[in-house]
């Protein structure tokens, strides 16, 4: 992964480790991370399975803990062992969610570092780098990435997973990035059907990585064109439901863009494609 970034900030720390980033606006909701989550059990349910110990992490989880006591409810629900860390950089915040804490979840003050033992085998970190600049992106990445867990060839495990994304304020409309310990991997775009006029509505919910870079000339701004082109012409499957018309758009879609998925994530409302066919320009 190439970094070309500008240095995190350092908040003070009474540890020992600097916590790294800046405070954010905290927004959150309950059941607003609910797409993100069944996609993580879906995808990466079998590696938090074959782990003895898997921890995952709710970075930025926000001035309630909602996403976080979620998150370990759905995961449980596919690797019963797993356990929850929420951490969050504001310590009032931390302190506020204390009281929540129970068997496989707790919270901790920090950022970027990422303040669990050992390498985790998921960072989910949904609304966070949008108050970033895109030029701190990459390094931000590189950070998360390197404390995943590692890829291990014996057991045909690929390691960490660290899922950055943004979604609207009732989750209705998500996008996110999916990436291992080698680096991003793919771009998730996940939507309630029935709210959704065209694909490029999901535009406006681009991680930081692509937001800025859907105009003329980029891939992603190729990619939501055809998208778009793909939905209108399965209009008349619009008579069976919006449901029906976003499979055939995506298996359209799937003739001409690296979709990585299937029918089955696609009647969910989703479409997953290769991060190298939808990654920025220069």
């Amino acid at each position: 992964m190439t970094v070309r970034a500008a240095a995190l900030p350092r908040l003070p720390s009474s540890g020992r480790t600097p916590v790294v980033g800046t405070v954010t606006r905290g927004t959150t909701n309950p059941n607003r991370l609910r797409r993100m989550d069944r996609w993580i059990a879906a995808v990466h349910g079998a590696e938090l399975r074959r782990a003895e110990h898997p921890v995952t992490v709710d970075l930025g989880y926000g001035a309630a803990p909602w996403t976080a006591v979620e998150l370990l409810h759905r995961l449980r629900s596919v690797a019963p062992r797993t356990h929850v860390v929420g951490v969050e950089i504001e310590p009032a915040r931390v302190a506020a969610a204390r009281p929540y804490e129970r068997e496989g979840l707790v919270f901790r003050h920090g950022g970027f570092e990422v303040p669990v033992p050992g390498r985790p085998l998921l960072v989910r970190a949904a609304n966070v780098l949008r108050q970033y600049d895109e030029a701190e992106v990459a390094a931000v990445w590189q950070r998360l990435c390197a404390r995943l867990a590692p890829a291990d060839p014996a057991t045909g495990s690929r390691g960490g997973l660290l899922v950055e994304g943004t979604c609207d304020e009732i989750g209705r409309r998500h996008v996110w990035v999916a990436l291992g310990p080698e680096g991003p991997r793919t771009v998730t775009f996940a939507t309630r059907l029935g709210s959704l006029e065209r694909p490029s509505d999901l535009a406006e919910r681009l991680p930081k990585a692509l937001i800025h870079r859907n105009v003329p000339g980029e891939p992603v701004h190729a990619f939501l064109r055809d998208f778009d082109r793909a939905w209108a012409a399965a209009a008349p499957y619009a008579s069976y439901g919006a449901r029906q018309r976003w499979i055939r758009a995506v298996r359209d879609l799937a003739a001409h863009w690296p979709v990585t998925d299937g029918p089955v994530r696609w009647r969910q409302g989703e479409v997953t494609v290769r991060w190298e066919a939808l990654a920025p320009q220069g």
